[in-house]
């Protein structure tokens, strides 16, 4: 029984899990799926690679998250998990691939300038 261990990244989260065979339980920061990401949106989003290999309920996966808000941690979580899947069965590549769910969205938020309120927007002109 091998462990495959993967990392997914999104925004500023982290996503570092630890998959095998087993009876399809996911944990998350040692608490269940369901605790951790309340809205069912998010528990879609991580179980969404799962789904679209046709192997849900097959693996135990502890998911370790870090950094960033919810919606960044379940899509960190969806791409670890693709890699994962990756490694057990190349044949799930193609597949997920094209779903882009192996592709690390680049987007960060851009820092803040000096001289300036935002990363871009000026401060309020004054004629006077």
């Amino acid at each position: 029984m091998e462990i495959i261990n993967t990392i997914g990244r999104r925004k500023t989260s982290v996503a570092r899990i630890y998959m095998k065979p087993g009876k399809g339980e996911i944990t998350i920061n040692d608490r269940s799926i369901e605790t951790y990401f309340p809205f069912e949106l998010h528990q879609i989003i991580v179980k969404q690679p799962l789904v679209l290999a046709g192997v849900d309920g097959t693996y135990d996966i502890k998911i370790n998250l870090d950094g960033g808000g919810i919606k960044g941690q379940a899509e960190a979580a969806r791409m670890a998990i693709s890699r994962a899947l990756c490694e057990f069965d190349i044949a799930h590549r193609p597949a997920l691939k094209k779903e882009g769910f192996l592709t690390r969205d680049p987007r960060m938020v851009e820092r803040k300038k000096p001289g300036r309120r935002k990363a871009r927007r000026r401060f309020q002109f004054s004629k006077r």
